[in-house]
C-alpha cells in the first residue's frame, strides 16, 4: 500500500543495533527503507545491519557517540554522503542507571540525561537542515512508559523520558512549517538487553509487568515494527507532536 511504502526513503536509527532499534528498523527495512545503523558497538552492528539485510533492503553502519556533538553532527554528514538523502530519523538510542535518587551521582545523573534527552536534540538539530532542503522528514523519538509513570529506581531515565514528550511536543510546533513531523513512542515493559538487567536487579519486576498488563506478555522488538513504519511513512503525514503507547495496555490498566 501506497501509504505505507518506504521505498527509496533513508531512516537513520540511533542505538539501531539491537532491541527496540533493530526491530524498528527491521520494519522500515521491510517497507523498503533503506537502513543506516547508528550506534558505537561495530561488531554487534555488522551482526544487526546483516538481519536488516535479510529483510530485502539495503543497510549500512556508520558509528556515533551520541554524547558528541560533532559526532551526531558527523552521523548527518555521512548518511547524506552515503545516500544523498535523510528522511527519517529514530532517536533510539539509551540507558539507564538504576538506583534510589538519594544515591544518584551528579555524573551519573547527566550521563543518563545525556544519553537519552540530549543525545535525541542533538541528532534532531544536526538532521534539521537535511530535511529541510528536501522539503519534509521524519523524526521518531522513543519514550518510555516513564514519560507517563514514577519509579523509585528511575529518577533519572524518568525525567529523561518525560522530557523526551515535551521536546517532540515543541519540535512538533517548530517544524511543521517545513514538513516534518516529530513524534513519540512510548514503549511498556519490553524484553531487551536493558530490562533483562531490570529484572535482575529489581526484584518481582517480571511478575508485577505480566499481572498489569492486559496482553499477559511483555513486549518484544518486533511489536515496534508496524509503529515504525507508520509514523515514518505518509500515512502519519497528519500526526504531529504524538505519544503513542506501545505496551500491550499496561497503561490503561487501572
Amino acid at each position: 500500500m501506497e501509504l505505507f511504502d518506504l521505498s527509496g526513503r533513508v531512516a537513520v536509527v540511533t542505538g539501531g543495533n539491537g532491541g527496540i532499534g533493530l526491530g524498528m528498523a527491521k520494519g522500515m527495512a521491510k517497507a523498503g527503507a533503506t537502513i543506516v545503523v547508528a550506534a558505537r558497538d561495530a561488531a554487534k552492528t555488522a551482526v544487526a545491519v546483516k538481519e536488516i539485510e535479510k529483510c530485502g533492503a539495503a543497510a549500512t553502519a556508520i558509528a556515533v557517540d551520541v554524547l558528541q556533538e560533532e559526532s551526531c553532527r558527523g552521523l548527518i554528514a555521512d548518511t547524506m554522503k552515503a545516500h544523498g538523502r535523510l528522511d527519517i530519523l529514530v532517536n533510539n538510542a539509551g540507558m539507564s542507571i538504576r538506583k534510589q535518587p538519594e544515591h544518584y551521582t551528579l555524573a551519573e545523573w547527566h550521563t543518563v540525561l545525556d544519553s537519552n534527552l540530549t543525545s535525541a536534540f542533538l541528532c534532531s538539530h544536526a538532521a534539521y537542515p537535511a530535511m529541510k532542503q528536501r522539503g519534509g522528514g521524519k523524526i521518531i523519538n522513543i519514550g518510555s512508559m516513564m514519560s507517563i509513570f514514577g519509579a523509585p529506581f528511575a529518577t533519572a531515565y524518568a525525567a529523561s523520558k518525560g522530557g523526551m514528550v515535551q521536546m517532540t511536543k515543541a519540535m512538533a510546533t517548530a517544524w511543521a512549517k517545513d514538513n516534518i513531523q516529530v513524534n513519540a513512542i512510548l514503549p511498556g515493559w519490553i524484553d531487551t538487553a536493558l530490562t533483562r538487567r531490570a529484572r535482575q536487579e529489581v526484584p518481582g519486576l517480571h511478575e508485577s509487568v505480566l499481572k498489569r498488563t492486559p496482553a499477559g506478555r511483555w513486549g518484544v522488538p518486533d511489536d515496534f515494527a508496524g509503529i515504525a513504519v507508520f509514523l515514518a511513512a505518509a500515512a502519519s503525514d497528519f500526526i504531529t507532536g504524538a505519544a503513542i503507547t506501545v505496551d500491550g495496555g499496561f497503561s490503561v490498566q487501572g
